[in-house]
Protein backbone atom coordinates (compact mmCIF):
# COMPACT_ATOMS: atom_id res chain seq x y z
CA UNK A 1 0.00 0.00 0.00
CA UNK A 2 2.80 2.41 0.90
CA UNK A 3 4.40 2.02 -2.52
CA UNK A 4 1.10 2.68 -4.32
CA UNK A 5 0.53 6.06 -2.70
CA UNK A 6 4.18 6.94 -3.16
CA UNK A 7 4.05 6.05 -6.86
CA UNK A 8 0.89 8.08 -7.43
CA UNK A 9 2.40 11.14 -5.72
CA UNK A 10 5.58 10.90 -7.82
CA UNK A 11 3.59 10.75 -11.06
CA UNK A 12 1.33 13.62 -9.99
CA UNK A 13 4.38 15.80 -9.27
CA UNK A 14 6.00 14.90 -12.59
CA UNK A 15 2.82 15.59 -14.58
CA UNK A 16 2.44 19.00 -12.88
CA UNK A 17 6.08 19.87 -13.59
CA UNK A 18 5.83 18.71 -17.22
CA UNK A 19 3.04 21.24 -17.91
CA UNK A 20 1.54 19.23 -20.76
CA UNK A 21 4.83 18.01 -22.27
CA UNK A 22 5.38 14.26 -22.65
CA UNK A 23 7.56 12.85 -19.84
CA UNK A 24 10.16 10.35 -21.09
CA UNK A 25 12.17 9.87 -17.91
CA UNK A 26 12.03 10.28 -14.13
CA UNK A 27 14.83 10.18 -11.56
CA UNK A 28 13.57 9.70 -8.01
CA UNK A 29 15.57 9.47 -4.77
CA UNK A 30 13.81 7.54 -2.00
CA UNK A 31 15.25 7.54 1.49
CA UNK A 32 14.13 5.84 4.65
CA UNK A 33 11.97 2.79 5.06
CA UNK A 34 12.76 -0.17 2.83
CA UNK A 35 10.71 -0.21 -0.37
CA UNK A 36 10.66 -2.74 -3.15
CA UNK A 37 12.30 -1.21 -6.24
CA UNK A 38 10.22 -3.31 -8.65
CA UNK A 39 6.95 -2.50 -6.88
CA UNK A 40 7.66 1.26 -6.95
CA UNK A 41 8.72 1.17 -10.61
CA UNK A 42 5.65 -0.81 -11.57
CA UNK A 43 3.46 1.48 -9.45
CA UNK A 44 4.84 4.54 -11.24
CA UNK A 45 4.19 2.94 -14.62
CA UNK A 46 0.61 2.06 -13.61
CA UNK A 47 -0.07 5.53 -12.17
CA UNK A 48 1.38 7.13 -15.32
CA UNK A 49 -0.86 5.17 -17.71
CA UNK A 50 -3.09 7.56 -19.62
CA UNK A 51 -1.04 10.63 -18.63
CA UNK A 52 1.79 12.56 -20.29
CA UNK A 53 4.12 10.31 -18.28
CA UNK A 54 2.89 7.03 -19.82
CA UNK A 55 5.76 4.66 -20.70
CA UNK A 56 8.35 6.85 -18.96
CA UNK A 57 11.74 5.40 -18.00
CA UNK A 58 12.17 5.27 -14.23
CA UNK A 59 15.53 5.67 -12.46
CA UNK A 60 15.20 5.00 -8.72
CA UNK A 61 17.94 5.79 -6.24
CA UNK A 62 17.23 4.06 -2.92
CA UNK A 63 18.94 5.34 0.23
CA UNK A 64 18.08 3.13 3.20
CA UNK A 65 18.32 4.37 6.77
CA UNK A 66 21.14 3.11 8.98
CA UNK A 67 20.70 1.29 12.28
CA UNK A 68 23.38 1.35 14.97
CA UNK A 69 23.09 -0.97 17.98
CA UNK A 70 24.27 0.45 21.28
CA UNK A 71 24.46 -3.09 22.70
CA UNK A 72 26.66 -5.03 20.29
CA UNK A 73 28.03 -2.16 18.19
CA UNK A 74 26.68 -3.41 14.86
CA UNK A 75 25.98 -0.67 12.31
CA UNK A 76 24.50 -1.12 8.88
CA UNK A 77 21.71 -0.27 6.46
CA UNK A 78 18.10 -1.00 7.29
CA UNK A 79 17.13 -3.72 4.85
CA UNK A 80 13.80 -4.71 6.39
CA UNK A 81 11.23 -3.18 8.72
CA UNK A 82 12.24 -5.35 11.69
CA UNK A 83 15.73 -3.82 11.67
CA UNK A 84 14.12 -0.50 12.62
CA UNK A 85 12.90 -1.91 15.96
CA UNK A 86 15.64 -4.33 16.97
CA UNK A 87 19.22 -5.13 16.03
CA UNK A 88 19.42 -7.78 13.29
CA UNK A 89 22.57 -9.19 14.92
CA UNK A 90 21.79 -9.43 18.66
CA UNK A 91 18.07 -8.61 18.84
CA UNK A 92 18.68 -5.68 21.19
CA UNK A 93 16.26 -2.77 21.15
CA UNK A 94 18.74 -0.07 22.24
CA UNK A 95 19.30 1.12 18.68
CA UNK A 96 19.63 4.42 16.84
CA UNK A 97 18.11 4.74 13.39
CA UNK A 98 19.47 7.56 11.22
CA UNK A 99 18.95 8.76 7.71
CA UNK A 100 16.52 10.72 5.61
CA UNK A 101 13.02 9.56 4.80
CA UNK A 102 12.61 12.11 2.01
CA UNK A 103 11.29 11.30 -1.43
CA UNK A 104 12.72 13.67 -4.02
CA UNK A 105 11.75 13.92 -7.67
CA UNK A 106 15.27 14.86 -8.75
CA UNK A 107 14.59 15.32 -12.43
CA UNK A 108 12.19 14.68 -15.23
CA UNK A 109 13.03 14.45 -18.89
CA UNK A 110 10.45 15.77 -21.32
CA UNK A 111 10.02 15.28 -25.05
CA UNK A 112 10.00 18.83 -26.30
CA UNK A 113 11.90 20.70 -29.04
CA UNK A 114 14.85 22.51 -27.50
CA UNK A 115 14.14 21.36 -23.96
CA UNK A 116 15.46 18.44 -21.95
CA UNK A 117 15.71 17.68 -18.26
CA UNK A 118 13.63 19.86 -15.99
Amino acid sequence: MHETGLSEAIVAAAVRRAAGRRVTGLRVRIGGHPVDRDVVTQGIQLAAAGTVAADTAVDLVLEPMTVACNGCGRSGPVDDHLAMVSCPQCGGVDIDVTGSDDVVLESITVDSAGRGAV
